[in-house]
């Protein structure tokens, strides 16, 4: 998405005048640093920021944690993460297989109960692993940001504390799913659970914008920032046709006839960590333009910076 052009063959601009921006989670056991010249790249010129990924299983809490660290380390020596003052690295989650904590019934692709308190112990500030619908990890909380009530519990993301203005801050990793809806696939008379992934058999368009912003995923007391979490495997040639081809290019066309009108709406092209800041933000009681509050707590990678 982060080159998608419109017929002029300028890049798509949102209201704050930035281009389309993408969260690069890349699966830590899949590390080669061929990639990451390219990655830390499009980071550096404004296209987004890397986060992590990964897919384990049959783990324990220290077997689990090693590929984590190893995962940070390779990460990190590109300048592609953030840190806290601490030392620490900064960085958002997605679980591969959507197993997070344990989350299938039969075990797999996990083995670590208590893998989310792991996750914050070793710096990870939100996990943006969900919906997984219609996968059974799939967690009852829906179109809701929040702390789960126990990170040390398996699928302890059942349960959980909804963010409001004002709201204590709480020191867990924070929730942030994207939306999940029912809706009706075009040109046909048959619903469908549209759990905002994009990929080459369900493509984005203005319509399913629709009903993502329709399910105002937002801080509770500040309904007027909706958030919308998309999820896509870009890297399968089929996927990254739709991520970058047409399908692309008309999406782009439609938010920005759509939703950046600069009266009822007005778009903001965001990554994992630029959401979770403005997140944080209205937690703090903050108003106004979001994109006062992109680098609100976590600050960007130093490569983006460089």
């Amino acid at each position: 998405m982060a080159r998608a052009v419109s017929q002029n063959g300028r890049p798509f601009r949102d209201s704050t005048g930035r281009p389309p921006r993408h969260s690069f989670f890349f699966p830590g056991e899949e590390y080669d640093p061929r990639f990451f010249e390219y990655l830390t790249d499009l980071t550096r010129r404004g296209y987004g920021d890397i986060e992590v990924h990964l897919h384990h299983d049959g783990d324990t809490r220290a077997s689990v944690k090693e590929k984590f660290e190893q995962t940070l380390t390779d990460l990190g020596q590109w300048d592609s993460l953030p840190k806290y003052k601490d030392g620490r690295h900064a960085w958002a989650f997605i679980h591969g297989n959507w197993s997070l904590a344990n989350g299938r019934r039969d075990g797999r692709w996990c083995g670590v109960d208590d893998e989310v308190e792991l996750l914050h112990e070793l710096g990870c500030y939100a996990d943006m692993t969900f919906p997984s619908a219609p996968d059974p990890c799939q967690p009852r909380l829906v179109n809701r940001i929040y702390y789960p009530t126990d990170a040390r519990s398996r699928r302890c993301y059942e349960t959980g504390q909804e963010v409001t203005v004002g709201a204590h801050r709480q020191e867990k990793v924070l929730f942030i799913p994207g939306p999940l809806a029912l809706s009706i696939r075009p040109n046909r008379l048959a619903f469908r659970i549209d759990s905002a992934a994009l990929d080459h058999g369900d493509p984005p368009s203005v319509s399913r914008a629709k009903t993502w912003a329709a399910q105002d995923v937002s801080v509770k007391g500040r309904p007027e920032w909706v958030f919308v979490k998309l999820h896509s495997h870009g890297a399968p040639e089929k996927n990254a046709k739709v991520m970058l081809g047409d399908a692309a290019m008309q999406f782009h066309q439609g938010l920005a006839r759509e939703f950046n009108d600069g009266k009822q709406w007005k778009l903001h092209y965001v990554t994992a960590r630029e959401t979770y800041n403005v997140i944080r933000a209205a937690m703090d009681g903050k108003e106004g333009d979001p994109s006062h509050y992109y680098d609100y707590e976590i600050p960007p990678a130093p490569c983006a910076r460089a």
